[in-house]
């Protein structure tokens, strides 16, 4: 492996599966805790007013499953960029963005509200935004592959708020 004056952490360092791995138990946790609320086949949901362009029922694991496999991926080569105070700020950072990414289910099946789901997706949305910046200032490579989960989460905002409005 080579390792520049620019890249003083390499990714592939000796004992570096232990974070990868330990990000991947955090996403995992995250969906885990995240799909148990879900109920797709529930009557309240099966009764809102949806848009024409929401996705069909399938194509939310499908895309789902990848962008998980993104943050993990990230999270694990970002914390291996950094030390210190940053790689804490780092960590804290994707968390707090696996806690709302859970926390939408809840509000918007579990509560019921859609109007409160729209909160929590706009807080995501942002909580992507410092995910990326932040991730952005020591690892080029982990802030671009949240770019994908980062586009579907805005789609998912603009699907709350037309679900939002059409069922007030």
């Amino acid at each position: 492996m080579r390792t520049t004056s620019e890249d003083p952490y390499p990714a592939a360092s000796p004992g570096s599966w232990k974070r990868y791995a330990a990000a991947a138990v955090a996403v995992a946790a995250a969906a885990t805790a995240g799909s148990v609320a879900v109920d797709a086949d529930g009557a309240w949901y099966r009764g809102l007013r949806k848009p024409a362009w929401q996705p069909p029922p399938w194509a939310f694991g499908a895309v789902w499953t990848p962008l998980y496999a993104s943050i993990a991926f990230a999270a694990g080569h970002a914390l291996g960029r950094s030390r210190g105070r940053e790689r804490a700020g780092t960590a804290l950072a994707f968390g707090v963005n696996l806690a709302l990414n859970a926390g939408w289910t809840w509000l918007f099946f579990r509560r019921r509200s859609p109007g409160a789901a729209l909160a929590g997706t706009l807080a995501l949305d942002l909580s992507n935004a410092a995910l990326i910046r932040r991730t952005a200032r020591t690892d080029p490579v982990a802030a671009r592959a949240l770019l994908p989960y980062a586009a579907w989460c805005v789609f998912a905002t603009a699907l709350n708020a037309s679900l939002t409005r059409r069922n007030p």
